[in-house]
């Protein structure tokens, strides 16, 4: 079974992809529909890895982005054909950034604790 840490990583590593392929910026990822379902689907890893934290480290670290990754994944998969790509654009400028540090920071003290 993947503990938190395997899953905090899988948090980290599609942040990271995603931060990648959209280092070109909103007008390519407006012009490109594959690029739009990648960005989707990294989403939605984000999402099925904090689903799937245990209870005790979200309570551990209470921050409202854990429902806020779990909530995007819900609608990224069962509402897709009312995806507001403009949304999804401000999450991957705006929320990925400070979720990055705040996965980092859990990781580093989990780490610390063991």
């Amino acid at each position: 079974m993947r503990d938190d840490r395997a899953r905090l990583r899988d948090v980290l590593l599609a942040i990271d992809r995603i931060q990648t392929e959209t280092a070109s910026g909103e007008d390519v990822f407006r012009a490109d529909a594959r690029l739009q379902v990648w960005v989707l689907y990294h989403l939605q890893v984000i999402g099925e890895a904090c689903r799937n934290l245990s209870s005790s480290l979200r309570s551990r670290f209470p921050d409202p982005i854990w429902t806020k990754a779990i909530g995007l994944r819900n609608i990224l998969v069962h509402h897709y054909f009312e995806i507001d790509h403009e949304l999804v654009w401000q999450v991957v400028e705006t929320d990925l950034p400070p979720f990055r540090g705040l996965v980092e920071s859990v990781l580093d003290q989990i780490s610390k604790d063991s």
